[in-house]
């Protein structure tokens, strides 16, 4: 058995040392801090709102300036969603129920029903990588062997949901503004998601009918809909780029394991400090799998602590456009592939 006999603050694990080592080491970072959590989520809410009422009062002088400042309060959305993230996973508030119930609210501004979206992402973490339990919170991937025992319709399918403008922009919408209006399949899991649903349903309802009572529907067409849909599809685009990288890590079930599929199979997205701000580190993805209970903004402490966390899994922002061109995952190499190095490697076997 792998002996650690090295304090937390120098820690160096050499390597193949098992990923669960570093669970004891993390737990430090656990606890969140009650005024610092209250301040993300005031330095993050009354911006917010102060936009979408500078862009609803921009309406009246120019709709080209209220849609801009529609777009860039989707990246203050997008924060929000990050931070009903953390509620979710019970690191931003000691208190659960009332981090429960910051999230519900928090999930009518990002439309995202809090009840629902934590089951399906609580099982996303406790599957991720695993090849034989995909299919839920993730995006699909199939191995080259699968894509290749397709018929053509069923690779045309395949192509035409991992195209871009599916995954990045009718997907998002699709998802945010549809699906999670009624997500029947968690819905059938008890009568607790019913209401998750339905309640922020009529949380909804009723903010968008005041907005529409008191602004009529072009706040509602170019406020709403305009900064709800960046922060859509910003968000699936981090959602991707954290398990969706050339070196990312997939096993059967045989194999598989949870700390070795968080360590090695989410990436460390390198963001500018405002951008990093904005997304709440949901880049440092690795750290935040292996120990999900750190609040964000105590994720660059453990980077600082620990430089083999810091240099691991590292994903730059041009590196990462990129992965959109990576679409099937080769047990044989073990990394993910595009559809013409998948195509080229059948043709060099034969």
């Amino acid at each position: 058995m792998f002996q650690d006999p090295i304090a937390p603050e120098a820690l160096t694990l050499p390597a193949g040392a098992p990923a669960k080592v570093w669970i004891r080491h993390l737990a430090k970072y656990r606890d969140p801090d009650p005024v610092r959590s209250g301040f993300e989520l005031a330095v993050t809410l009354l911006p917010f709102l102060g936009i979408w009422a500078a862009a609803w009062a921009m309406l009246s002088v120019s709709y080209w300036l209220a849609l801009a400042l529609a777009l860039m309060n989707g990246l203050f959305l997008v924060r929000i969603f990050c931070i009903q993230h953390d509620c979710g996973h019970g690191s931003f508030f000691s208190n659960s129920t009332f981090g429960d119930w910051v999230g519900r609210a928090l999930g009518v501004l990002t439309i995202t029903p809090y009840d629902v979206w934590r089951r399906s992402h609580a099982i996303h973490h406790g599957a991720a990588g695993n090849l034989d339990a995909r299919g839920f919170g993730d995006i699909d991937t199939l191995t080259v062997a699968e894509y290749e025992a397709r018929n053509w319709f069923g690779r045309l399918k395949y192509r035409a949901y991992r195209n871009p403008l599916t995954l990045f922009f009718i997907g998002p919408a699709f998802v945010f503004f549809l699906e999670q209006r009624l997500p029947v399949g968690a819905m059938r899991a008890g009568v607790k998601y019913w209401v998750s649903a339905m309640g922020t349903n009529v949380g909804i309802a009723i903010a968008l009918g005041l907005i529409v009572w008191f602004g009529g529907i072009m706040p509602l067409l170019l406020v709403f809909i305009p900064s709800t849909m960046m922060a859509a599809v910003l968000g699936v685009w981090l959602f991707y780029v954290q398990h969706q990288f050339e070196e990312t890590h997939w096993d059967h079930r045989e194999d598989w394991q949870v700390h070795e599929a968080a360590l090695h199979g989410s990436s460390h997205y390198i963001l500018p400090p405002v951008l990093a701000w904005f997304s709440a580190n949901i880049g440092i993805h690795h750290v935040h799998h292996l120990y999900s209970r750190i609040p964000f903004y105590r994720l660059p402490e453990v980077l600082k602590d620990h430089e083999q966390l810091a240099e691991a899994n590292r994903l730059t922002i041009r590196e990462s456009l990129k992965t959109v061109g990576l679409q099937l995952w080769d047990e044989k190499s073990r990394r993910l592939l595009s559809f013409r190095e998948a195509r080229r490697a059948r043709l060099a076997a034969k």
